[in-house]
């Protein structure tokens, strides 16, 4: 009897637990309600048993369902699912209203990627100061958006892995998923040059040591992020507000 590569029974749990994945980020399949039977997703996806349980230890294993005895599968509360899972995100982006995904984007960047700048300038070992200037480097060098855009992303990344905290390497991990479609749209505008300026400020501020050179150059770089997206996408978008006088 012939036996079904690994490499294959993998690929194929993977597509069931995508499109499973999805109608529960979609709202298909609400909080606390069930999930239809293994032999009924069998039925509906011609899929073996194996490949269904294989599926549901996955989304399992990302937070969105728990499986209980004798209650079935259950969707769990979106507060514990994995947010900043790969697939997670990916399904976020295909079943979200593009702004306002873009908005909550910019939040989170808002609030902690100055944070993370402001520790970069006192934790970065030379390594890390390289990286953060190879993405700008390729930033410059870039003939095309997308080469300015896989940039981009390499530059914001560095700058959370030279914060040698592990804690923010998640986020800078999330990017190329989460970000590349902000970074895409606002890379058609007209403001390299100024984003050049700013981004080199954010790298001389934290290969010179600079903590609040860097957590500053990094709000002004957000801020006028914002306000480039704001200007193409003709709507306004979460803008980083400074700190009151006298606070860091």
């Amino acid at each position: 009897m012939f036996r079904t590569p690994d490499a294959l029974i993998r690929n194929v749990h993977s597509q069931v637990a995508d499109r499973v994945g999805i109608s529960i980020v979609r709202g298909d399949v609400g909080v606390g309600e069930t999930l239809p039977s293994e032999m009924q997703i069998c039925e509906m996806m011609d899929v073996s048993r194996t490949v269904v349980r294989e599926a549901i230890r996955t989304l399992t294993g990302k937070g969105l369902v728990e499986a209980r005895p004798k209650s079935g599968t259950r969707v769990r509360p979106p507060e514990q699912w994995n947010q900043l899972d790969p697939d997670v995100l990916r399904w976020r982006l295909e079943t979200s209203e593009m702004d306002t995904y873009l908005n909550k984007l910019f939040q989170l960047r808002c609030a902690v990627e100055p944070a993370a700048a402001a520790l970069a300038a006192t934790a970065a070992g030379q390594a890390d100061i390289a990286r953060i200037r190879a993405g700008y480097e390729g930033m410059a060098a870039a003939k095309v958006n997308e080469a300015f855009v896989a940039a981009d992303i390499a530059f914001h990344q560095a700058i959370y892995f030279a914060t040698r905290n592990e804690f923010f390497w998640p986020i800078a991990q999330m990017f190329d998923i989460a970000l590349r479609q902000s970074f895409t749209i606002a890379a058609r505008g007209s403001h390299r040059a100024r984003a050049l300026v700013e981004h080199h400020a954010v790298l001389e501020a934290i290969a010179t040591g600079n903590v609040e050179g860097a957590r500053e150059a990094t709000n002004v770089l957000l801020k006028n992020s914002v306000d480039d997206l704001t200007r193409i996408r003709g709507r306004e978008f979460a803008a980083p507000k400074a700190p009151p006088r006298g606070r860091s």
